[in-house]
């Protein structure tokens, strides 16, 4: 019995080392378990029929209802194409219209990064994570308080999503509360993101006015306007509807020029449902559908085939309070349905998940940033916005947070994956060999340090770079290691490290000569 235990002992502590020897390098780029742009879409909560009548009620209400206060400019880029202005000032759109728009509308889209590494193929379902959204505040994990927000905070933000592998893109997670002067806001914030992170950036812009210097610091980033054009990295990310059913009039001229210079451009629907969208799941999937082929009808008036991602993004409501509730199941399941509306158009689309309405990244956070993204994820949404940071409603954005959420995306890009069947996978003569040796007697008996599973570790499964999943005792041995602690000091050591995507020091020279850098 003492020699059986001995030799069973062996043979585990023999797994474990070959183990720890394998892990420590790090594995390449197709040796990796999960990566940007796997493809979802096993999760279908609509039935092809209910998808069908989500088109032709969102058909019915452009036809019939229509949407008000487009800006001049856009009203004749409209009604050019085919669209109908009548007496009360609403444009509405006859189901010939959007069937030729949707024909000419981009469907191949590249998001490019200002490293071609970080380059993202929107087509079919292929899933990417990233943040956006507008907070106002900046949350004090330790303090458990709330700040402004600034233009150093965005900074930071865009230098640490840089170093998350599961972070895809970022679009601006926060409003640089500190720069009061709207046009430098816009122009800082420009500066803030690109040169913190070589990803692909999303931005908005407060007003037409401000787009021009915006484009001008673009194309000396890219080294002319013909780079530019080539591979746009920064896209205008544009409320151009105010929901229910009117055009924003400021955001629709920005999008006019944002157009223009060749900007890709997030056509942002982002209804509340039971305030300014309709209370039922479905009929706030149709609201977003409608307002965003609305936009598609716009963008290809101006440009036929210019870059738009579908950005339904319908939010879910606290019906008791009246308060946003963007963590919730509600929430999820909007984001889902939006996706397979996508896949109907066969367009490029993004929605909301992953955020959340604790105040904190604790218990609420997880559960609530983990639902939404991964039922994002198996719907096969190209562009996962919020899914990483966004606290309060969106109201507050935390860095512990956003490097917290990597691993909560790292989980959910597992579950896109799915499973793998094959022969390999079935894995029936790896139970043979192990069930029985090679002599007729026993085998050993277990998988640990068997080719097979040290060949899988890295290529089949996911591992939290701060999640704990150490016995109580090894646990208590490492003087109960604190998640939010771990999270504070390694967005402190990405913060002290030189910036991997900071600027060339001649560029950089060169643009604070040119524009008003605040950072």
């Amino acid at each position: 019995m003492t020699e059986q235990i001995r030799t069973s002992s062996a043979r585990r502590s023999g797994g474990r080392a070959a183990r720890h020897a394998l892990r420590a390098a790090p594995p390449s780029e197709d040796q990796r378990s999960i990566r940007p742009g796997m493809s979802g879409g096993l999760y279908k909560p609509l039935s092809d029929a209910e998808i069908a009548r989500i088109h032709e009620t969102a058909l019915r209400a452009l036809e019939e209802i229509g949407l008000a206060d487009a800006p001049p400019s856009g009203i004749e880029y409209m009604t050019r194409a085919g669209a109908v202005l009548g007496d009360d000032g609403r444009l509405r759109f006859p189901r010939a219209l959007v069937e030729d728009m949707l024909a000419k509308a981009a469907r191949d889209v590249t998001l490019y990064g200002r490293d071609p590494a970080n380059d993202m193929d929107l087509s079919g379902t292929r899933v990417h994570y990233g943040t956006a959204g507008a907070a106002v505040h900046m949350v004090d994990v330790h303090g458990r308080e709330y700040r402004e927000s600034t233009v150093q905070d965005l900074f930071d933000a865009a230098r640490i999503a840089d170093q998350l592998d599961n972070i895809h893109f970022l679009q601006r997670p926060m409003v640089c509360r500190d720069i009061t002067d709207n046009a430098l806001m816009d122009l800082n914030t420009v500066y803030a993101c690109t040169s913190g992170t070589a990803k692909h950036v999303g931005t908005s812009f407060t007003e037409a006015a401000f787009v021009p210097d915006c484009i001008e610091m673009l194309h000396m980033i890219a080294g002319g306007e013909d780079k530019w054009r080539e591979r746009p990295f920064v896209s205008n990310t544009n409320c151009f509807v105010v929901p229910p059913m009117k055009f924003a009039t400021d955001a629709c001229l920005v999008m006019e020029d944002c157009i223009k210079a060749g900007m890709p451009i997030l056509l942002l629907s982002a209804g509340m449902a039971g305030a300014t969208a309709p209370p039922t799941i479905a009929g706030a999937i149709v609201q977003a559908v409608a307002e965003c082929l609305a936009g598609i009808v716009y963008v290809n008036a101006i440009m036929p085939g210019h870059p738009a991602v579908f950005g339904t993004w319908p939010f879910g409501l606290d019906l008791r309070t009246g308060a946003m509730s963007v963590g919730s199941g509600e929430q999820a399941l909007l984001t889902a349905g939006c996706a397979q509306m996508h896949q109907f158009y066969g367009l490029p689309g993004g929605a909301a998940a992953g955020a959340s309405d604790a105040k904190l990244p604790d218990m609420q956070a997880g559960w609530e940033q983990m639902c939404s993204n991964v039922m994002a994820g198996l719907s096969g949404l190209n562009m996962v916005y919020e899914a990483a940071g966004m606290h309060a409603s969106l109201l507050g954005f935390c860095h512990e947070s956003l490097i917290l959420g990597n691993d909560v995306i790292g989980q959910a890009q597992r579950c896109v994956r799915g499973i793998e069947v094959t022969d390999d996978t079935l894995g029936l003569e790896e139970i043979r060999a192990t069930c029985i040796g090679p002599d007729g007697g026993p085998g050993p008996g277990h998988y640990l340090g068997t080719a097979q599973t040290l060949s899988l570790m890295e290529k089949n499964y996911v591992y939290p770079e701060l999640g704990d999943r150490t016995s109580p005792k090894e646990w208590a041995e490492k003087d109960k290691p604190d998640l939010l602690v771990n999270a504070t000091a390694k967005k402190e050591a990405m913060l002290a490290a030189p910036a991997p995507s900071a600027f060339d020091p001649m560029l950089d020279l060169a643009l604070r000569e040119r524009f008003t850098i605040l950072l």
